[in-house]
């Protein structure tokens, strides 16, 4: 079952959205264009350099000189942040976009809210202006930051479908506990986590959904982006139990 609701009180903590692609070498020399399509929406900027780590065969005989180290090139980064601190990084083979704003994906009235609008305005005019015929990899990726009021397995169940092995453990002994795997939805990948952890003096699960699909035409960017976010919504609803939709429908005061 997809959420159709927008909480007052949302645990979304932090949205990515990232696409990989074939390295395009030419890419440079249109980032001028992709900047002044997206610079209302983007007005900062600046330009990164990300030294390459050099990997090398080594043998027992065999180093390597610090100066060849020092010869590898940097890549370039170029990065844009919004009004609201959304930030987007351009690089030959990649595009991500890391949002702690948004918490609605495409529901709601204000168009400047939904995440969906973000990576359409800045996806499609890079898209547009490089080009870009295929797309090596979609991936969506959701953490929110839940509650849990009371550090013990009667609790947990309460609020949660939880993964951990409930049966061996009590959570009350544990300093930390996490699951972690990634399992095949048709012809999408989901990766999930689930972390025990405390987060400013406060127990929290951590759910951490991650949703990617490989070989997509370029054109169907966003319609897979959508069908990623109906499989996160979903196992996102699987996990949480009521008492964690009360706590969402709270006003964030109370």
């Amino acid at each position: 079952m997809v959420i159709m609701e927008i909480f007052p009180n949302p645990t979304v903590r932090q949205v990515i959205f990232q696409i990989t692609f074939p390295n395009l070498f030419y890419l440079e020399g249109r980032i001028g264009s992709i900047q002044q399509k997206i610079m209302n929406e983007f007005p900062k900027s600046e330009l990164i350099y990300r030294k390459r780590l050099l990997l090398a065969n080594i043998g027992p005989e065999l180093k390597i000189d610090p100066k060849d180290a020092e010869n590898v090139p940097a890549s370039k980064i170029w990065q844009f942040e919004s009004r609201n601190k959304t930030k987007l990084s351009i690089t030959t083979n990649s595009l991500d976009m890391t949002s702690e704003f948004h918490k609605t994906y495409n529901l709601g009235e204000e168009e400047g809210k939904k995440f969906r609008h973000a990576i359409e305005n800045a996806v499609g005019a890079f898209i547009e202006i490089a080009e870009l015929p295929i797309i090596n990899r979609i991936g969506l990726r959701y953490i929110d930051f839940c509650p849990l009021p009371k550090r013990n397995n009667k609790t947990l169940k309460k609020y949660y479908n939880s993964k951990f092995p409930l049966n061996k453990f009590e959570i009350a002994d544990a300093e930390t506990m996490a699951f972690q795997t990634i399992v095949k939805k048709g012809q999408y990948n989901l990766g999930y986590m689930e972390t025990l952890k405390q987060v400013d003096g406060e127990d929290k699960i951590i759910l951490d959904f991650d949703g990617s699909a490989t070989d997509i035409k370029a054109s169907e960017y966003l319609a897979t982006t959508d069908k990623l976010h109906d499989l996160i919504s979903e196992a996102f609803a699987e996990t949480i139990r009521d008492p964690v939709y009360d706590h969402m429908r709270r006003s964030p005061e109370g």
